[in-house]
């Protein structure tokens, strides 16, 4: 006998009016980069996402922007308008995990890329969430627990070939715009040249500026241990992804007991339970799981949640529009990130009303959902069909 909470069923008994849902619509927006950006095995031309608009029985629209999938924004568009928007059209979007579940069959099908359908599912649960606050009239920031409400955002920076010029200047670009530290790009080179780039970056942002280092899965386990070593004493707050990803809960576990920094890693992963697996294992110090990617502030908080079993703290990779709310509303979240402006144009040109950045941090209003005002002339200017 097929029951009501069962994933897939269709006689879910709903309440009648109020926040129901009545559609969606989507934008796809690509911005071209006025440079390309290279990281470890992999650069970027372009800056895409996705605007979605979820309209509500009582007139309530929530909105967000997820992704930055270029190539795959039609097939996005495709999930959410055939797989998702028929399955929950008519459900109370304050029933968020009923939402949730009624959308996430489009994870189901084989044949394709399972993180088309994650993102699809991120993009209406991340704009669900928005309508909620809305509805309820608070912040998301508070609904989703209220820690705190200011957060310290640091930049992902230091790409090979000095695309914002040198090592010094683009550290003194983010300092001066008042950023809190710096993620710095590593494995593409040998650990001795990455090492060398990494002590660099510490002589320029001296000894009380935050510095991560982000390997994106670029390294074998040797390779890691040995740029911890060639870095020993320049107080690196983690080492993001540092091994390559065919073995990498084993090696990241020896990354962390080995090599004396802190480990970090999860944006890789699909689900809360690929993440916990990781802290079943001792691998990580930190967890940087994408609501985004990987299903949306639903699936993130349900990761965060296993974390604090495990003493971990909380990262979430880029897309600050999202991340912003969810580390603030928990105790053990860690940093905001974003880019330069030239690396990700739609964080300082897309959000008309972002909070400026004083001392390394950022505050958040207490404007209901998300409280981002899109500028829809920057939206119009990039869209394409």
């Amino acid at each position: 006998m097929t029951t009501g909470h069962e994933i897939g069923a269709t006689h879910f008994a709903d309440d009648h009016g109020g926040l129901s849902i009545t559609g969606i619509t989507t934008t796809p927006v690509i911005a071209p980069l006025v440079r390309e950006f290279k990281g470890s095995y992999y650069h970027m031309t372009n800056r895409a996402t996705l605007v979605i608009r979820l309209t509500t029985s009582d007139g309530i629209v929530g909105e967000a922007y997820v992704g930055d999938e270029d190539k795959s924004l039609p097939e996005l568009e495709a999930i959410i308008h055939k797989e998702i928007l028929p399955r929950i059209r008519g459900l109370n979007a304050l029933r968020t995990e009923q939402v949730w579940a009624r959308s996430f069959p489009a994870t189901f099908d084989i044949l394709r890329d399972r993180r088309l359908g994650l993102v699809a599912l991120a993009a209406v649960d991340t704009a669900v969430w928005d309508a909620v606050g809305k509805a309820l009239g608070q912040p998301l920031w508070r609904l989703w627990g209220g820690y705190r409400n200011t957060i310290e955002m640091i930049a992902i920076g230091g790409y090979y070939g000095e695309p914002l010029g040198s090592i010094h200047d683009e550290i003194g670009f983010y300092k001066e715009a008042g950023l809190a530290g710096i993620k710095f790009k590593v494995g593409g080179r040998t650990p001795q040249e990455d090492a060398e780039r990494v002590l660099a970056a510490r002589a320029a942002a001296g000894d009380d500026w935050v510095i991560a280092i982000d390997a994106n899965q670029g390294y074998t386990v040797n390779e890691a241990i040995d740029l911890c070593r060639r870095i020993e004493g320049a107080g690196i707050r983690w080492f993001e992804e540092p091994v390559q990803w065919m073995n990498d809960k084993r090696a990241l576990r020896d990354v962390r007991a080995i090599g004396g920094i802190p480990v970090c890693a999860g944006q890789s992963e699909f689900s809360s339970s690929g993440c916990r697996d990781l802290m079943e294992t001792g691998s990580v110090d930190v967890c940087n799981f994408d609501a985004s990617w990987s299903g949306g502030p639903t699936a993130w908080r349900r990761t965060a949640a296993i974390a604090h079993a495990y003493d971990v703290e909380m990262g979430h990779h880029e897309e600050p529009q999202v991340s912003t709310h969810l580390l603030t509303s928990i105790s053990h979240g860690t940093y905001a990130e974003c880019f330069h402006p030239d690396r990700d144009p739609f964080w300082w040109n897309m959000i008309l009303n972002r909070p400026p950045l004083v001392d390394g941090s950022l505050t958040l209003s207490d404007a209901p959902g998300f409280g981002w005002e899109l500028n829809q002339d920057y939206i119009d200017k990039w869209t394409v069909r």
